[in-house]
């Protein structure tokens, strides 16, 4: 491969875009691949496998992520005074697959519901236009760029470790996507700024003490004091803060008690807390513990609460953002470029890259005709068309960027 281009192609875009179309159809075949055989978080090794061997038979420089689990893959090229990063996301959620389709997930219970395998491909493609663009001699400017392909995304923990293993080191600006069932393929949302909320992972233990159902003036009750407190959060979480400020509190798992007749001793709660300020943040916290304390005085249980994980929001870089809707103009048109009005009330643990370099985030429109179903959903799958211009774009943003 030449240290530098050995032609000035000034119509790089062309050539990208020509490149990706002519690998389509092995896109799609990736993406099926890891559509059928997902890993949730935590367990994504045959996966970080399966993309290392790819890359790797490439030529290019890959290797693991901690424990076997995501993979960092390096341009042969490596002249650039500038090293362009971006981001992929391989883990899958807990959700039983309730489509018809050939690519299905083979693994009960276990599916990719929030487009994972699409954002990973297309950073593949994009990897694989660039490196042929690099091959050919055909890059205007000398480029170097990482992706990181990392694990662990719906557990908020992935982009933490992969900074630790030094995905983000001599990285000075960061791309990724997020396919949106709302958006039609063949248009991206972009917006400057806050893109995503502060987010906290909860878990609350209430410790009572346990007895017989028929005799419950002898126990103190954790289901009940749980059922409380719930109750109790949801009405006084909101009336406590400012109607014009966002605030989302939601639990998605109550656990305690084996038997239909024994109060147990513990139950434990699992939620989220999501906020746009932090001002709003660090005040909903407090009055968390607050209504835990009254509750526990009321029910005599002990109220344990642990914030597990604390997510940032995602703050986009306004160049980067310029840069994408730019790119995107030129690919699409003035009719695929959405300005996304306001943040999401979602999270993204991507925003754990932000104190380590400049970044952004864009959505990428998948559905045929929005609203497709909706993320984290069984029905969950995209237009596959939208491969092609997720890795167009990241492509040329990563040569754009460094100019």
């Amino acid at each position: 491969m030449p240290s530098v281009p050995s032609v000035v192609n000034p119509n790089w875009r062309q050539r990208v875009d020509q490149i990706v179309d002519e690998q389509f159809d092995r896109l799609v075949a990736l993406r099926r691949h890891l559509h059928a055989h997902p890993e949730p978080s935590g367990e994504e090794l045959e996966t970080s496998l399966h993309l290392y061997q790819l890359l790797g038979d490439r030529g290019l420089t890959v290797r693991m992520g901690p424990e076997g689990r995501g993979v960092l893959v390096d341009s042969g090229h490596q002249s650039a005074a500038k090293r362009v990063g971006l981001r992929g996301d391989i883990d899958a959620l807990h959700i039983a697959d309730g489509k018809q389709a050939a690519y299905c997930s083979t693994r009960p219970g276990v599916m990719h519901a929030c487009g994972h395998d699409a954002h990973t491909t297309c950073v593949v493609g994009a990897a694989v236009a660039l490196d042929t663009l690099a091959r050919e001699g055909a890059l205007p400017n000398p480029v170097t760029w990482r992706a990181i392909l990392q694990p662990s995304e719906e557990t908020a923990t992935g982009a933490a470790a992969m900074v630790e293993a030094g995905a983000v080191e001599c990285v000075d600006s960061l791309f990724a996507l997020h396919v949106d069932p709302r958006i039609t393929t063949g248009a991206v949302g972009v917006r400057p700024g806050v893109l995503t909320a502060f987010a906290e992972m909860m878990r609350i233990e209430v410790h009572g003490r346990g007895g017989h159902a028929a005799r419950p003036h002898e126990s103190r009750d954790p289901i009940a004091a749980a059922a409380q407190l719930l109750t109790t959060i949801y009405q006084f979480i909101p009336r406590a803060t400012d109607s014009q400020e966002a605030v989302v509190v939601s639990f998605g798992q109550v656990t305690g008690g084996d038997t239909a007749n024994v109060i147990p001793e513990v139950v434990t709660l699992r939620g989220t807390l999501r906020t746009l300020d932090a001002a709003v943040r660090q005040r909903t916290i407090d009055h968390l513990h607050h209504l835990a304390h009254g509750v526990s005085a009321i029910t005599g249980t002990r109220i344990e609460i642990d914030l597990e994980v604390s997510l940032p929001s995602v703050d986009n870089d306004p160049a980067l953002t310029k840069l994408i809707a730019a790119e995107a103009h030129d690919l699409l048109g003035p009719t695929g470029v959405l300005p996304i009005a306001r943040a999401s009330m979602g999270s993204e643990d991507f925003a754990f890259y932000g104190p380590h370099t400049p970044l952004t985030m864009f959505r990428l429109g998948c559905a045929a005709d929005p609203p497709g179903p909706g993320l984290h959903t069984p029905a969950f799958d995209i237009d596959e068309r939208c491969l092609a211009v997720g890795a167009k774009l990241l492509a040329r943003a990563v040569v754009a960027a460094s100019e």
